[in-house]
């Protein structure tokens, strides 16, 4: 058995999804993570050895491994391995009822088909429901969800979903403008396609003015 099995062992026995954009943070156990990185290094190695590159003599890549198992599991996919980012929510004591938005998010994800980049920019848009949070807590949230491997359209809704969860608004907004690796750097090579996915809920869904009023303050924001 591998180091890693009896980790998807566990989540299986639990009924737990584990798909690639899935968080599994509330079923690891203290030291999984290391086990993870060190089977990801392993496997990275087989990789490299089966490209005939010769890692014991080329300085270059005589650590990539390691490397690349680290970037992984600590930092571009940490979002699946990270448990949920604290967020303190506050009444709106005040009865704030106006659209607010937050932008431009810098997004930073991957492709889950190629495992290459994802990158863009996202924007927020809010009216307050009944609980108000801090706007650096949104940011937070943003990056937990798109640290994993993607498909934008499935990463758009689950932050959405995420920040409906969190803050009950009355309307909700996001907007995620990002371009792919896996369309320019292979395949069609396409260098200056945007793939935009827009999200609409509550308020904004329903009142065509307030939906204008977002897109207008957010349309030149590079």
């Amino acid at each position: 058995m591998s180091s890693t099995q009896a980790i998807r062992e566990r989540l299986h026995d639990a009924g737990a999804s584990f798909a690639a954009n899935d968080n599994i943070a509330e079923y690891l156990l203290p030291g999984d993570i290391d086990v993870i990185q060190a089977e990801v290094e392993q496997h990275v190695q087989a990789v490299l050895e089966a490209l005939v590159i010769d890692t014991s003599r080329d300085h270059n890549t005589k650590a990539t491994a390691k490397r690349v198992a680290r970037m992984y599991v600590r930092e571009v996919f940490a979002g699946r391995f990270e448990s949920a980012p604290e967020i303190t929510g506050f009444p709106n004591a005040s009865g704030l009822n106006e659209l607010y938005t937050l932008g431009p998010i810098a997004v930073r994800s991957t492709c889950s088909h190629h495992l290459v980049p994802m990158t863009g920019r996202m924007w927020v848009g809010v009216v307050p429901g009944e609980k108000v949070i801090g706007i650096s807590k949104l940011v937070r949230v943003a990056n937990w969800i798109m640290s994993r491997p993607h498909i934008q359209e499935e990463a758009a809704v689950m932050l959405a979903d995420e920040l409906e969860r969190r803050i009950q608004p009355k309307g909700l907004a996001v907007i995620v403008r990002a371009q792919h690796q896996c369309m320019i750097w292979r395949g069609v090579r396409e260098t200056d396609t945007i793939m935009i996915t827009n999200i609409m809920r509550g308020a904004f869904r329903d009142d065509r003015t307030l939906r204008s009023e977002f897109m207008a303050l957010i349309k030149d924001q590079p």
